[in-house]
């Protein structure tokens, strides 16, 4: 997917209080970033920050980190942020391919919102849920390993489905139609996901755990 280039992106960026700009200074130290224990949940590809920065406001008691390799969409996920006061909210513009070398065994909860879906198979390793990145994820959960997915791509949810299953995660909830789901599944909507809402597209939805 392509984005509008911002000029200055990168200095418009590093302005922000939320962004951290040495991320690796602070791999197993992230609870004295945030000055508490409090879970520690992260976002892969935020985008203009619409879900982690709602995410963070409606759930204080727990820590968002949100990752975007783009700077552009990271100077609006900043913009999104002007006069907001969320102490539980941070920025980090990275390549996800690198999550172990910026985060010990510290997370608690990751979230994939409407990643790329690489729908070829020379591509499928760049999936979000191929097992090369569940491998990658290992190395950053905590003992129990958690993470919800959304798309409105019926393949991806698919494939998805299959590589969690085939790393012995069990599903607590999964959504073939997320907004009109009998279990009414609470939701927060991301930006791309109101637009769909309104196009009456249907998202799928997985709500996954590991525990040894």
């Amino acid at each position: 997917m392509e984005y509008i280039k911002i000029k200055n992106a990168e200095d418009i960026i590093k302005k922000s209080n939320y962004l951290v700009t040495n991320p690796k200074n602070f791999k197993n130290k992230w609870k004295d970033v945030f000055k508490n224990n409090n879970p520690i949940c992260i976002e892969i590809g935020m985008g203009r920050g619409d879900f982690i920065i709602d995410m963070a406001k409606t759930y204080p008691n727990k820590n968002f980190i949100g990752i975007e390799i783009n700077e552009s969409q990271m100077v609006n996920a900043v913009n999104n942020l002007n006069n907001k006061n969320l102490p539980n909210l941070k920025l980090i513009c990275m390549d996800a391919t690198y999550l172990d070398t910026v985060f010990g065994k510290e997370i608690d909860t990751i979230y994939l919102t409407f990643p790329e879906p690489w729908p070829k198979k020379i591509d499928e390793r760049k999936r979000l849920t191929h097992p090369v990145y569940l491998k990658l994820y290992d190395k950053i959960f905590k003992k129990k390993k958690h993470i919800i997915v959304k798309t409105d791509n019926k393949g991806y949810i698919a494939r998805s489905i299959e590589y969690l299953s085939s790393y012995w995660y069990t599903f607590k909830r999964v959504s073939m139609d997320l907004h009109h789901d009998e279990l009414q599944i609470p939701n927060i909507m991301t930006n791309y996901e109101k637009q769909y809402f309104k196009e009456g597209r249907p998202i799928y939805y997985i709500d996954a755990i590991y525990e040894d």
